[in-house]
């Protein structure tokens, strides 16, 4: 069996093992394992597990994961989500569909010192589903926004899934975070203006709440965000100065969120404890997807796919946005069947070659690219995770739904995915400002 066949065969075991719900870090291992067992040797086979295992969890660079996602855990425990929403709702409030409006920016504010869509929608949901009820409006739009908002949170640095992009294709992480800035502002304009057009069309989705005075709204500014952009401004704006590594402006990011809370006297023993094994948990669990898509990115690799692939899009007669918008398209797909996570670790060594090697595209914009479809398959049905977190939090708006809502927003998606192919720079912009 030619090493093309071979490649072909354990891509149709690894879909027959999803198929069979084995966990997909498990079923990427051993597609892995065996197929290189295949085709170089059992011995080789197990050397480069072993290896690949130890070296994952032993990364020094893997190690700003755990940090990323305790400073999420720890906004998620102290509180520091009502705040922001608090000033959101005085901002932005008084609009149509104001207060769908505010969950998204003070999900874009909160993605500044949390890295996960789940912890992200969590926070945001408990607060804004019930502040959007009061005020009389539809649960398809409240829900639906919500779990959106949290897809800011994996956009806005820090974002796991940009290390995790940055490892599997040795690009700076750093450039990587700092790319994400205004892509995710973007994203964050771009769902509001989905709001308003659905407010627009029918104002009793989304009633409009009392205006706040400016000086109310400076007021919860000052009550509400200030800690987080100063923990922002450190973390991120000392890794853009140069100041620090990826991984040490995780570290003063979870510190600084720490002694914020520490500071409000916000974060009781309980909230500590459980942060920290949420933390490890998750952390675990992303790790352990890490190391076993490198065991299979290794099969794949000496399978020739990626390569074979790439000399076949890079012949295709089209232009290479036409390219890229099947990629995209893929990925939609994707995403409504496989967890965001591992599908990037198992989409990444197909395509990273055929964009960027074929098809000459930047790898930092490639990657914020990636976080946007990633960001899609958390809200497309049915595996959407984010809606799932919404839906343990309005047990009683069904599931069918919160889905109905989630389209303007993917949408909303789609269209700024295509403004950062007709735009790259809004992805590089900042990444070219580094030092």
């Amino acid at each position: 069996m030619s090493p093309l066949l071979a490649g072909i065969v354990g891509t149709l075991v690894f879909v027959v093992l999803l198929l069979l719900r084995i966990p997909i870090g498990i079923a990427m291992a051993l597609v892995g394992f065996a197929g290189y067992s295949y085709l170089v040797s059992p011995e080789a086979a197990l050397r480069m597990m072993a290896n690949d295992f130890f070296g994952t969890f032993s990364s020094y660079s893997l190690s700003v994961i755990p940090m990323f996602i305790w400073m999420g855990f720890i906004a998620y425990h102290c509180g520091i989500a009502g705040r922001l929403y608090h000033f959101a709702h005085k901002a932005v409030g008084h609009l149509p569909g104001g207060l769908a409006m505010a969950s998204e920016v003070a999900g874009a504010i909160l993605g500044a010192v949390c890295g996960s869509s789940t912890a992200t929608t969590a926070t945001i949901g408990a607060i804004a589903i019930p502040e959007m009820r009061k005020y009389g409006y539809h649960p398809s739009l409240a829900t639906a926004s919500v779990a959106a908002s949290g897809g800011l949170g994996i956009m806005i640095p820090p974002s796991v899934i940009f290390v995790i992009y940055g490892i599997a294709t040795e690009q700076s992480i750093g450039k990587l975070l700092v790319a994400g800035i205004l892509p995710g502002m973007l994203l964050c304009i771009l769902y509001m203006i989905a709001t308003w057009i659905i407010v627009a069309r029918n104002p009793a989705l989304g009633p409009p709440a009392a205006r706040a005075s400016f000086g109310e709204v400076l007021a919860s500014l000052g009550r509400g965000s200030t800690e987080v952009l100063i923990v922002f401004a450190l973390s991120i704006g000392g890794l853009f100065a140069g100041w620090f590594t990826p991984t040490e402006a995780g570290a003063v990011g979870a510190a600084g969120v720490l002694a914020v809370a520490l500071l409000e006297r916000s974060m009781t023993w309980e909230g500590f404890r459980a942060s920290l094994l949420d933390t490890t948990r998750t952390a675990a669990m992303i790790m352990f997807l890490v190391a076993g898509a490198i065991i299979f990115g290794r099969f794949f690799a000496i399978s020739r796919i990626p390569f074979e692939l790439g000399q076949w899009v890079g012949g295709l007669p089209l232009p290479p946005w036409a390219i890229m918008g099947i990629i995209i398209a893929v990925h939609l797909v994707l995403g409504c069947f496989i967890d965001a996570i591992a599908m990037i670790l198992l989409t990444i060594p197909i395509f990273y070659p055929v964009a960027v090697d074929a098809l000459g595209y930047d790898p930092i914009w490639f990657g914020v690219i990636i976080v946007m479809v990633t960001i899609l398959g958390v809200i497309t049905p049915p595996v959407g995770m984010n809606v799932y977190v919404v839906k343990g939090l309005a047990k009683d708006v069904p599931l069918e739904e919160i889905f109905r809502g989630i389209w303007p927003f993917i949408i909303a998606i789609v269209v700024g995915c295509a403004i950062l192919i007709a735009v790259p720079q809004i992805a590089t912009l900042l990444p070219n400002m580094m030092r």
